[in-house]
């Protein structure tokens, strides 16, 4: 299940990439909060910017 736009939660971090790092929601499904690098299982308070359900992803910012 994908969050909508504009959702606030807290989600674990659970890879870093280049480019940001990939949070899990707490439904299961894992967004990318692009341009920040987070430590791998920390928690971090993100908004939903935008979900593109065809192809099953999401993007966030910190809230």
């Amino acid at each position: 299940m994908l969050p909508n736009v504009g959702d606030v939660f807290s989600g674990k971090v659970v890879s870093t990439v280049p480019f940001g790092s990939f949070i899990e929601h707490p439904a299961g499904a894992h967004g990318l909060l692009h341009g920040q690098q987070a430590e791998v299982g920390s928690a971090v308070q993100v908004k939903v910017l935008a979900v593109d359900a065809e192809k099953q992803r999401f993007s966030l910012e910190l809230a």
